[in-house]
């Protein structure tokens, strides 16, 4: 047995691709990997973006909007996001009834109101 190292088990030219052509799929399928994987990221850190945004919120609604049973404050978690961007809008334009939240929210941009309702709508009760 001789070892021949120009006859490989895997050939484009043996498979009847031409080199040009192997590479242009072999580019192909990396550059899709890469923009799979870029897509990936820019989610990843979005999700993280909204839980640190919403994370403000814990000291009086709760860790993950979790508040205690029996508590005054209402839990964040699993609210619809269109009921809480209307509150937090209300409470933003001085018209709902509050003690502090007009403070919090007056300080709220609308990128950071719309990452708040996002994240606690998406989080489980």
């Amino acid at each position: 047995m001789s070892s021949n190292h120009g006859d490989r088990s895997f050939s484009s030219a043996r498979h009847g691709l031409s080199t040009g052509l192997f590479k242009s799929l072999f580019m192909g399928l990396c550059v899709g990997l890469l923009l799979a994987n870029g897509s990936h990221a820019q989610s990843t850190a979005d999700a993280l973006n909204q839980r640190a945004t919403a994370a403000m919120c814990a000291n009086c609604h709760g860790t993950d909007g979790r508040v205690v049973q029996g508590s005054a404050i209402p839990a964040l978690a699993g609210m619809p996001r269109d009921y809480m961007l209307l509150q937090l809008k209300e409470f933003k334009e001085g018209t709902r009834p509050a003690t502090v939240m007009h403070q919090i929210t007056k300080g709220l941009t609308d990128a950071q109101v719309q990452a708040i309702a996002n994240y606690y709508a998406s989080t489980p009760r």
